[in-house]
């Protein structure tokens, strides 16, 4: 039965998070997560960073049906375009050249997403997301030598939107215009969540990231940044409230909102996402937790998702794997039919061919005995005698009794005794064997000339004769045929 968990993993450059949700239910449960870091070793690479993910995976013994990847801003750019069309269709097939026509530079080494903000009858807004290929090439390798396989790899801000659309979105907040501040080590996120939640009638959430430095002001950087995000919503207007998580817990929310002239309040991410009391002590950051989580929920995303892998190096999917499977299979099944039914051909033609050479032999040896020629009762005697005696020295034949040198079995007999009496001596091949009721053809090849000419006077001194010989050096090696029959 096919396990219905899912791993989320946050990667930063030298961290990552991973978040396996249980899906059964109407909400997701926190199964475990736990955060790991290659940033103390000598030679840190993502390789590394994919084994620890897959090691603490195995200790924990998880078991999930898909991975998905967030990406850390770190790693990936965001800008702002227009484009002239609406239709989604169109809009994918021209966003390259849009892209590459506001950036000024070559896009044919970058991965890139896009999610469409809002349109109108003059074009749509997007959101341009894009991320070099080398980089994402590393992560899909080093996890898929894992057997972490990830059906998209997003950017960490539109995982941490749905995580927090899922969890700290009421209906009230989505009209009123509620601003969510998320604050890391690094790192700011800002989100202002669509104002439907109506999945047909919603919209694209508006997010913004930006780079913190250490020792900045963090309450100050985030009331101009939140000034700056509220101004872009137009269809909801200045957001009412400001939601706040900050990792370094210098955020003074009241200043804030005096600053901002509107309500301000922290969040805790944990208890939002229903997680145990272990978790703040197996995760390194609340965000990095929200982050991971909300890529986990990224299989019951509808619609199309803000997937870099699409560009890059599309999901082929569990589906079109077994299709391929089976596709495979079935030709195989063909050619192995085929070729037993071209055995059986063979085999029934040569049955076929003997029983025609024996009648053919056969023939003249009866002749004499047919009702044609049983004249008087001389003749007649005389036939029956002929007939008693053949059928007497037939049956002595194939007793063993005696060795007919014309027979096949003789012939063969002594053409496979003169073979074993020279075949380890000369480095003998012997690549096929065609017996008539008249002679023997054999082909094959041996290591110089001498041996060959000592072959053929094994045979030659074995009671055979060589009626017919023909001779070549192919490729350092004697090739010949020839046609042996019994001494007359």
């Amino acid at each position: 039965m096919e396990s219905q968990s899912y791993l989320g993993i946050y990667i930063d450059k030298d961290t990552a998070t991973a978040v396996c949700l249980d899906a059964r239910g109407k909400d997701a449960g926190v199964l475990g997560c736990f955060s790991v870091s290659v940033a103390d070793q000598e030679q840190p690479s993502v390789q590394t960073l994919a084994g620890l993910i897959a090691q603490g995976c195995a200790e924990r013994q998880w078991k999930f049906s898909d991975v998905a990847v967030a990406l850390d801003c770190a790693l990936f750019m965001q800008h702002a375009l227009h484009s002239e069309f609406t239709d989604p269709k169109q809009i994918a097939a021209t966003v390259k050249f849009d892209t590459e026509e506001a950036l000024a530079t070559d896009v044919a080494n970058v991965a890139l997403a896009f999610e469409m903000t809002s349109s109108e009858h003059g074009g749509a807004e997007l959101v341009v997301f894009t991320a070099e290929r080398k980089v994402l090439s590393d992560i899909l390798a080093a996890l898929q030598l894992y057997n972490l396989d990830p059906v998209a790899i997003e950017p960490d801000v539109c995982c941490l939107s749905r995580f927090l659309s899922r969890k700290l979105t009421s209906p009230e907040s989505q009209q009123s215009g509620t601003l969510f501040a998320m604050l890391s080590r690094h790192s700011g996120y800002l989100i202002i969540p669509p104002g439907s939640a109506d999945e047909a009638t919603r919209k694209a959430a508006t997010v913004r990231t930006f780079l913190l430095g250490a020792t900045q002001d963090r309450t100050n950087v985030l009331a101009r940044e939140a000034l700056i995000t509220s101004a872009m919503v137009q269809e909801t207007g200045p957001a009412a409230s400001i939601r706040v998580f900050d990792s370094a817990g210098n955020v003074d929310c009241q200043q804030l909102g005096e600053k901002f002239g509107l309500e301000a309040d922290a969040i805790d991410l944990y208890q939002a996402a229903g997680a145990g009391p272990q978790t703040p002590a197996d995760c390194a950051n609340p965000i990095d937790f929200a982050i991971a989580y909300g890529a986990a929920l990224a299989h019951s995303e509808k619609g199309d998702r803000v997937d870099f892998r699409s560009d890059f190096n599309p999901f082929q999917g569990k589906k079109l794997k077994l299709h391929k499977t089976l596709k495979f299979a079935a030709v195989s099944v063909t050619i192995l039919l085929i070729a037993a039914g071209l055995f059986f051909h063979t085999q029934l033609f040569s049955v076929n061919r003997d029983r025609s050479n024996l009648r053919s032999a056969f023939a003249k040896d009866y002749a004499d005995v047919t009702l044609e020629r049983l004249s008087n009762s001389v003749t007649t005697r005389k036939a029956v005698t002929d007939l008693e005696k053949l059928l007497r020295h037939v049956e002595a034949e194939k007793k063993g009794l005696i060795a007919d040198k014309t027979s096949i079995s003789s012939k063969l007999t002594l053409v496979l005794a003169a073979f074993n009496k020279c075949a380890a001596q000369t480095g003998l091949n012997i690549k096929s064997i065609t017996i008539t009721t008249k002679d023997i053809d054999i082909t094959g090849d041996t290591s110089s000339r001498q041996n060959r000419q000592k072959i053929f006077d094994t045979i030659r001194s074995s009671g055979l004769e060589i009626v017919r010989e023909r001779y070549i050096l192919v490729e350092g090696r004697e090739t010949f045929g020839i046609t042996v029959a019994p001494k007359t």
